[in-house]
């Protein structure tokens, strides 16, 4: 490019900016940088190139680095860890951070940090996380782009806005953030991101895990697997009622955004050259243009659509203060369905006698006295369950993979929180990442030789199935042994037990010293002290046993909660 193109160029643009200060003011002076480069399209690039850098950006760290395999496993393997924050999406959704911090009365720094941050750029950019970071909402924009657009029968009236369902998300915050106060952490069902991960945890991550490692790998699942899958993908078929519908009406954490709105400093404004064409109406993907063309600034996400496709250029994204030239805000558009007083106090209501019900923390329906096995730099069970957000990094995140979600066999609180299934793999020793990624303190981050003293529980052996203490079909077996001893824990010791020959040997036809050494076998004992409950052992023998030669029913050592370490 020569150097009167350049300078061509550079004059256009101040020319742009000092009529655009002419024509609002200094404050709106301070979104001229936006504009310039924002509604030239119908779809405003920068918008859509920050959702397609921050969508990348999140299949990279959850389809790569949370992929922590390779030939030869190792404490580094997990190197992209430190270059990248596989959580960086989970901590900067601000409602993961204040629901977590109300639930377990525990302040999370990081997260905490996160949310105001981000929160502070959204009085600027109002809304901006769900107009351009949001990876489910940009994944929501491609299903409309290659569904929704196609099938317009099922699209409601108006948009949606009169509806039963046009405040749905301030209830939902409402009841989040009240069973919070109570201890019960709702946020990891409802909140976008989390949603995500474990939507993708359950179906890609799957198929990822099968082509990579094989189909053994796979884990068998429950109906609580289906559940999961068919509420992740009604986030998507929601939006066959309407473009983004899950963003617009039922997202809790676009609501917490829409109220921090009412401290915005940016804001959409409508000149007096409007000439009612209605193309904005038409386009705005969140329904933030009455049919007036004022905002509804609770939706607004400042993704500039409208005023790519406004044929006199009469929008502008100015300061909220900014009156000369422009249209006033408070017209005659009311909303339609107002919020209901009576709807929130139900809701407050009801989510409070639910986490009041929810903190018996009963067991499963059936009873199971056996506490789950957690992963290691857990939190005490009670605060545990306060932190946990289901988000499924862990499970993502772990070689084996040896964390599995729970179904309701240890209660209803502890549904998709993990569970070790060591009958699947063991503990590596020298893996340490399910500690590194958990976004809200539910597993606390360890050293490589924090972790391996760490007790996640503690084996026990089965003397009515173990082969050395067996009465009948016994044989000697050192597995367990010779597993624990070479990952360098050292917490089983054989010692020989004395058996009863049945039958005797006849009389005379062995030696006392042949009859004693025919009477002693070795068998494994579990060191208290010393044992982590990695459940190596446990694998070792049900994939010896149970699943290769089928000689036992399960494992006859097993690792149970108890003598555990909780931070």
């Amino acid at each position: 490019m020569n150097r009167d193109v350049r300078r061509r160029r550079g004059l256009n643009i101040f020319v742009r900016l000092r009529t655009r200060s002419q024509r609002t003011g200094w404050r709106g002076l301070w979104y001229a940088p936006l504009q310039l480069i924002g509604p030239v399209t119908r779809a405003s690039p920068i918008r859509r190139g920050l959702q397609v850098l921050c969508l990348l950006a999140f299949l990279y760290a959850f389809f790569y680095v949370c992929w922590p395999y390779a030939e030869t496993f190792n404490e580094d393997t997990f190197s992209n860890k430190e270059s990248f924050q596989v959580e960086l999406f989970l901590l900067i959704d601000p409602l993961v951070g204040l629901s977590t911090a109300l639930a377990g009365r525990f302040v999370n720094g990081a997260t905490l940090w996160w949310a105001a941050a981000i929160l502070a750029v959204c009085l600027l950019v109002p809304r901006g996380f769900c107009g351009y970071l949001c990876p489910l909402g940009t994944l929501i924009d491609a299903f409309d782009w290659l569904v929704g657009r196609r099938l317009r029968w099922p699209h409601v009236r108006d948009g949606g806005t009169a509806g039963w369902w046009v405040h749905l998300r301030y209830y939902l915050l409402a009841a989040v953030l009240i069973s919070s106060l109570f201890g019960v952490l709702l946020s990891g069902f409802v909140a976008a991101i989390p949603v995500l991960t474990r939507g993708l945890m359950f179906t890609a991550a799957r198929l990822q895990l099968a082509i990579m490692k094989g189909p053994s790998q796979l884990a068998p699942v429950g109906w609580t697997f289906y559940l999961s899958i068919g509420l992740f993908l009604a986030v998507f078929l929601l939006s066959l009622f309407g473009r983004r519908f899950w963003c617009r009406y039922v997202c809790p954490s676009g609501a917490l955004f829409s109220v921090g709105n009412l401290l915005r400093i940016g804001q959409r404004k409508v000149e007096n050259t409007c000439i009612d064409c209605h193309r904005c109406v038409e386009i705005c993907p969140f329904d933030a243009i009455r049919e007036d063309h004022t905002t509804r600034t609770a939706n607004c996400t400042f993704c500039q659509t409208c005023g790519g496709v406004c044929p006199p250029g009469a929008i502008q994204f100015v300061t909220r203060f900014q009156r000369d030239g422009f249209r006033p805000e408070d017209g005659p558009a009311v909303s339609p369905r107002p919020l209901s007083r009576r709807a929130f106090v139900a809701t407050a209501a009801a989510a409070a006698g639910t986490a009041a019900l929810v903190q018996f923390r009963s067991p499963a329906p059936g009873g199971n006295p056996v506490r789950p096995l957690r992963p290691p730099g857990s939190v005490p069970e009670d605060l545990f369950l306060d932190l946990c957000i289901r988000c499924a990094q862990c499970f993502k995140v772990c070689p084996g993979p040896v964390l599995h979600p729970a179904g309701l066999e240890y209660g209803w609180e502890s549904l998709w929180t993990p569970v070790a299934n060591l009958d699947h793999a063991g503990c590596h020793q020298d893996c340490n990442f399910c500690t590194l990624v958990c976004p809200t303190g539910a597993i606390q981050p360890l050293e490589i030789a924090a972790k391996r003293r760490f007790h996640m529980g503690l084996a026990r052996v089965d003397t009515e199935t173990c082969l050395p203490f067996r009465q009948t079909d016994r044989r000697e077996c050192d597995a367990c042994y010779v597993e624990c001893r070479q990952a360098g824990y050292d917490a089983i010791e054989m010692r020989e037990i004395e058996i009863q020959l049945d039958p005797p040997p006849p009389e005379g036809m062995f030696s006392e010293l042949e009859l004693l050494e025919m009477s002693r076998i070795r068998a494994p004992f579990v060191k208290a002290a010393a044992c982590v409950g990695c459940g190596i052992c446990q694998y070792r023998c049900h994939a010896l046993y149970v699943a290769q030669r089928q000689i036992l029913d399960q494992s006859a050592i097993r690792v149970f909660a108890g003598h555990e370490h909780r931070l």
